[in-house]
């Protein structure tokens, strides 16, 4: 698409906007604010930023990602599930949220949060995690980094976004498919400090979605070893899934968007709307594909079915998990 035909596309759909929405011309009159509850660098960063860019000329509004890390991603769902619901906090998420509830449940807290406390607006990515080693470790295959492993109990390390967070879920799913493979845990506060830590060689195992990695696998600074899609990936063709491992085991890490309950009708209306034009955008695309990912919309009915099944998936596996302490 040249400069020109993009530009005519632009103000085309920021007047289709206009006209569809006269009646809520209202909103949004100051910059919407998307929490990101993680630090930078992770699949929620990555995929929500071109998206924002997109978005920002759209709504003639900006479009601010704001960071509120913690707590493996709970932090900042707490902060948006008790913002005022006017469409201007508003909540980009990825698996994870659907087993905050079920953890406190598992130790006998209050849920600070469930499911509840949030409309699903869409689902832009699901970017099946790979299983990657750092350029200090030995393993070509699964078949060596489980061997080792089992030889090895607790001496190998892998780092992840949290406790219970979407990173330590799959390495979970994994070590139990292995036969309850002993690693050690190296928890962080999210996906961005859980490869820095993998990368500066304190973890040598790490569970990473394909976007957030997959830079350093093409530098030589990570080596995957198994993805856990349903089918291997066009940006890793020569990467063997965890089935053709031998290991029954499938996990995406999928981004959302999502507004506090109670936020009106015709905002959420204006937001599905705006998201599913820019997302479907070359420009968004692109980033995408620059990220090693397709896109994977689903709109608000779609995704919040989506959102039901996958929380029922999450949480069992969190029981499977049990209590983790620290």
């Amino acid at each position: 698409m040249d400069r020109r035909s993009f530009v005519f596309g632009s103000a085309a759909a920021v007047t289709a906007l206009k006209v569809s929405f006269a009646q809520d011309a209202a909103y949004p009159t100051h910059a919407i604010t998307v929490i990101n509850p993680f630090p930078p660098g992770g699949a929620v960063d990555v995929v929500m930023r071109p998206l924002a860019a997109v978005v920002e000329p759209m709504v003639q509004k900006p479009v601010v990602i704001e960071t509120k890390a913690g707590a493996a991603g709970q932090v900042g769902a707490q902060f948006v599930a008790n913002a005022k619901p006017d469409g201007y906090t508003l909540l980009s998420h990825l698996t994870s949220i659907s087993g905050f509830a079920e953890v406190d449940r598992l130790f006998g807290r209050q849920p600070k949060f469930t499911n509840a406390d949030f409309i699903p607006i869409a689902r832009f990515v699901a970017d099946p995690c790979v299983l990657i080693v750092n350029d200090e470790q030995p393993y070509k295959t699964l078949k060596e980094l489980v061997d080792d492993a089992k030889q090895r109990p607790n001496e190998i390390i892998f780092s992840s976004s949290g406790l219970y967070g979407a990173l330590h879920i799959p390495t979970a799913l994994f070590t139990a498919a292995a036969g309850g493979l002993k690693l050690r845990h190296l928890p962080t506060q999210g996906g961005g400090p859980a490869l820095t830590a993998f990368l500066g060689n304190n973890s040598q195992m790490l569970v990473s979605s394909i976007s957030a990695s997959l830079s350093q696998i093409k530098a030589g600074k990570a080596r995957p070893l198994a993805l856990f899609g349903r089918q291997r990936s066009p940006a890793l063709p020569d990467v063997p899934t965890m089935k053709e491992a031998g290991y029954d085991i499938e996990y995406y890490l999928w981004v959302g968007l999502f507004a506090p309950k109670g936020t009106p009708a015709n905002v959420i209306t204006y937001l599905r709307e705006v998201v599913d034009k820019a997302a479907h955008g070359e420009q968004f695309r692109a980033a995408l594909a620059n990220l090693g990912q397709e896109l994977a919309y689903m709109d608000q009915a779609e995704f919040a079915a989506f959102w039901e099944a996958d929380s029922k998936r999450i949480e069992a596996a969190i029981r499977s998990i049990g209590k983790v302490e620290g």
